[in-house]
């Protein structure tokens, strides 16, 4: 073991596992479920364009998130591997509890015009630059508590966290819009899971008050020259990482998107189904990452991250157009719970390797920075737009089809990158030289 890696009970390892994936989880609900309510927030918000132009503009406002993301994983980033990962985690807490604030409590169109979709962009830039310091920061305190034979397994529970923030929105908005009628829907019910969301905060701090820092700081010199950036760090010497791992990454997170968050539109929009069968999907692809995650971060340990990353983006392109194809032959419950249900086996199969690769690429000084600016830089460009161009693309080309061609492009394109990574499967990646 490296002398710079402090030893991490498994009781530690527990605790740290239950508070990130509780407090990732909130982090999640809070900044997807506006994804779940864009038809009804496009009415609200944007009530002078048509049905079209609502959905284009609300599911874009759910791509501005995306735009601070960088932002956040760069200087939340940096924050986590000057002051401590666990400082970094309570900022993101606060932020993402903000966001929800302003979104819970500001007026609609209706009533302050204009400024209604624009605070409703603010919010969004809040959430997303909180939750660009929050993966990184949380993936790589999961990944340093863990040992070479485990990193796999402890870093699944980042995306399974992301699953039940996932599932739980779904479950939230499904509730609302099955039990209230569409003009309470409207009224008010749309802002409750916000206001939900905005207990973020108090639970967030209370179960990470007494999580275990994983950074150890070495105290201030007065003669000390001072420390080189974090981020000039790894663009310096990482730079070719970075660029390899972005396009790794593209494949995932363009797939995670359309299915977990467009697919709900989709069913509704261009297939018929009603808004509680299509939230129920998107709960299941929820609980699929939840329930799943761990057990291929298992795998993961055992034969390798890009090994099961190349077979599960495999699995994708082979299956994603047969899966729209049958649905919008036979758009039943049915077929949508079942077309989700494996194409998230996937999704899950690809993430969970591929967001534990990403830490272990950087040594431990500019870890957390190196992973924000990847994960950030790649949702932003590649997830966070990916409904948009989804509606866009079938808008644009007539064919609802479309979605799964722009999946099956983005999948092999992201095939390039992995080419180019090194797998640190089982290895010390504080050991000297590790990175080099």
């Amino acid at each position: 073991m490296s002398p710079t890696r402090p030893a991490h009970s498994a009781a530690s390892r527990r605790q740290t596992i239950v508070a990130t994936t509780i407090g990732n989880g909130l982090e999640f609900f809070d900044f997807t479920v506006y994804g779940f309510l864009a038809l009804v927030i496009g009415k609200l918000f944007f009530p002078t364009f048509s049905g079209y132009g609502q959905l284009l503009l609300t599911v874009a406002t759910f791509g501005v998130g995306f735009i601070m993301r960088p932002l956040g994983g760069i200087v939340i980033g940096a924050y986590a591997d000057r002051a401590g990962r666990k400082k970094a985690m309570t900022l993101t807490i606060f932020l993402m509890a903000l966001g929800c604030a302003v979104i819970a409590f500001t007026p609609t169109y209706a009533s302050i015009g204009v400024a209604a979709p624009v605070l409703i962009v603010l919010a969004r830039l809040i959430q997303g630059f909180s939750a660009g310091g929050e993966v990184g920061a949380s993936t790589t305190l999961l990944v340093e508590h863990a040992t070479p034979q485990n990193r796999g397994y402890m870093a699944s529970w980042q995306f399974a966290s992301q699953g039940l923030g996932v599932m739980l929105g779904a479950v939230v908005v499904g509730a609302l819009t099955f039990t209230l009628s569409p003009e309470n829907m409207q009224s008010w019910g749309w802002r409750v899971p916000f206001v939900i969301g905005m207990l973020i905060a108090p639970v967030g701090m209370y179960i990470r008050r007494h999580l275990e820092e994983s950074l150890q700081i070495a105290p201030e010199s007065a003669t000390a020259p001072r420390r080189e950036s974090s981020l000039r760090i790894v663009c310096s010497q990482h730079g070719k990482t970075v660029l390899a791992a972005i396009l790794a990454l593209v494949g995932g997170t363009t797939a995670a998107y359309v299915v977990t968050f467009y697919m709900p539109t989709y069913a509704v929009r261009e297939l018929g189904l009603t808004p509680s069968v299509a939230l129920f999907g998107a709960a299941l692809t929820g609980l699929i990452s939840f329930a799943f995650a761990p057990f291929v971060g298992l795998l993961s340990d055992r034969v390798g991250r890009k090994p099961l990353i190349l077979w599960s983006r495999v699995f994708l392109v082979v299956l994603i157009y047969p899966g729209f194809l049958w649905l919008n032959a036979s758009p039943t419950p049915a077929v949508l719970f079942i077309v989700l249900g494996v194409l998230s086996l996937g999704l899950v199969g690809q993430t969970v390797p591929g967001i534990t690769m990403l830490p272990e690429m950087f040594p431990k000084p500019v870890r957390a920075s190196g992973m924000s600016l990847v994960y950030s830089v790649g949702v932003a460009l590649f997830g966070g737009f990916a409904p948009f161009i989804s509606t866009w693309l079938l808008n644009a080309t007539g064919s609802k089809l479309a979605p799964a061609w722009y999946l099956v492009v983005m999948t092999l394109v992201s095939l390039l990158g992995l080419l180019w990574l090194r797998d640190h499967t089982g290895r010390d990646i504080d050991a000297a030289g590790a990175h080099a």
